[in-house]
């Protein structure tokens, strides 16, 4: 259950950065950094909730 919760939040941080209808369309390389960004965002939030 935690993995499908992690796995859409990664879908939608990739939606919300690269959504093709903006008028400044980011390039891909501006989407994967932003799917970068909001993975290593949950990551460490899941580890900081393991350390405790």
């Amino acid at each position: 259950m935690k993995n499908l919760l992690t796995f859409g939040l990664l879908l939608l941080g990739f939606a919300v950065v690269a959504q093709p209808g903006m008028p400044n369309n980011p390039t891909p390389i501006d989407g994967l950094t932003g799917l970068l960004v909001v993975g290593g965002a949950i990551i460490g939030f899941r580890n900081r909730n393991k350390i405790r």
